[in-house]
């Protein structure tokens, strides 16, 4: 069972959103909240697997509260998914850095919100290539301190490559039959390269690739 907190200001769109997410088998929407404090309360107190968390809330926003979640090792398997308004919103850019595991347009179709859900839920970033590419490539251009790229050192050259792939958006599958690996292989070399520099999970991995300099926009295809 996939567990799901759900944080916006506005009733409707919680409303919306549980009546699409409960009616699925593996899916149960385990808290609510109105503010970023409540989300971080919540997933603190619940541990649910994923929070689909809105950016602009009153007393605590959506960017600070996925920031507090991501730095507390104890919630270090809960999921935040970005819900916004529109797919070049300033905000997502340091959500994805904080540690967010992507992004979901709050006008998304029901079946791609439920299938983000499961997505992130087993471990993948919510990272569709057209869009985000996009996006990061942008505010990536205008970090304000960029990680240095001796962050990449530790990467062996096969690493590297895997990297590439990852920040193109590609599954594990995709990179296995891409490089000529298998999937478990692929899954390896993506762990290690999560645990080499430090990134939660592959939305970082994204945000890394372009910080470094390790891609470029345009670059991929």
């Amino acid at each position: 069972m996939i567990r799901v907190a759900l944080a916006d200001d506005q009733t409707l769109v919680r409303a919306g959103f549980r009546s699409i997410l409960q009616g699925e088998d593996d899916i149960a929407i385990v808290a609510e909240a109105a503010d970023g404090d409540q989300a971080v309360r919540h997933a603190a107190g619940l541990l649910p697997d994923v929070v689909l968390m809105d950016v602009r809330m009153p007393v605590v926003d959506g960017l600070e509260a996925t920031r507090r979640i991501t730095a507390d090792p104890r919630l270090a398997a809960v999921k935040v998914v970005i819900l916004t308004t529109f797919d070049l919103d300033e905000h997502i850019y340091g959500a994805l850095k904080a540690g967010a595991s992507g992004f979901l347009v709050k006008d998304t179709e029901p079946a791609e919100l439920i299938h983000g859900v499961r997505v992130v839920a087993r471990g993948d970033a919510l990272l569709a290539p057209s869009v985000t590419r996009r996006l990061i490539a942008e505010f990536a251009a205008h970090a304000a301190a960029p990680p240095p790229a001796t962050l990449l050192d530790a990467l062996t050259g096969r690493e590297r490559e895997v990297l590439h792939l990852v920040a193109a958006g590609l599954s594990n599958e995709e990179i296995a039959a891409r490089l000529v690996l298998s999937p478990a292989t692929a899954k390896t070399h993506v762990s290690r390269i999560l645990a080499k520099v430090g990134a939660r999970d592959r939305a970082q991995l994204v945000v890394l690739a372009y910080e470094s300099g390790l891609v470029r926009p345009g670059w991929l295809t």
